[in-house]
């Protein structure tokens, strides 16, 4: 079983519930979270944060949220979520790369992250495009499995 996994996902997460994408990580994140487990999450809106928030709450795996730039960069609700993470003394570390807030620096992220990991777990919503794909075919090109959960 996988120990370090990269999550991506859609930041467009109003066309469900909070209640919905608990469900989907009891169901699909939950497995890979025992003890000893990395996560490294993109520290942005959306799937990302909620991730995040799910995992600080209800698993004692290491958390890693990795910022194309610096924190400060990200958008609002993305820096409340690390903070609620941060101050539940959640986080092993924020990586912050120094990079562009643009598509390159987004990619540049997201290999940082699938580099670094044994797995990645996607939630994309559309069904081509976007950076989650970006990243779940960059992770493919590794020769690493892809679990692709579409929301």
């Amino acid at each position: 079983m996988p120990r370090t996994m990269t999550i991506t996902g859609t930041r467009s997460t109003g066309h469900r519930t909070l209640a919905e994408y608990r469900a989907m990580f009891e169901d699909y994140l939950r497995p890979f979270a025992g003890t000893g487990a990395r996560f490294h999450l993109g520290g942005a809106s959306g799937i990302d944060s909620l991730a995040l928030l799910w995992l600080a709450g209800e698993t004692k795996s290491e958390l890693v949220v990795v910022v194309p730039a610096t924190l400060t960069d990200q958008p609002g609700d993305a820096r409340h979520a690390v903070e609620t993470a941060r101050e539940a003394d959640r986080l092993v570390e924020v990586v912050e790369l120094g990079g562009q807030t643009r598509t390159p620096g987004y990619h540049a992220r997201n290999r940082w992250m699938v580099d670094r990991s044994q797995m990645t777990i996607g939630f994309p919503h559309a069904a081509s495009g976007g950076g989650t794909w970006y990243t779940l075919d960059y992770t493919a090109s590794q020769e690493k499995p892809r679990l692709i959960v579409p929301v």
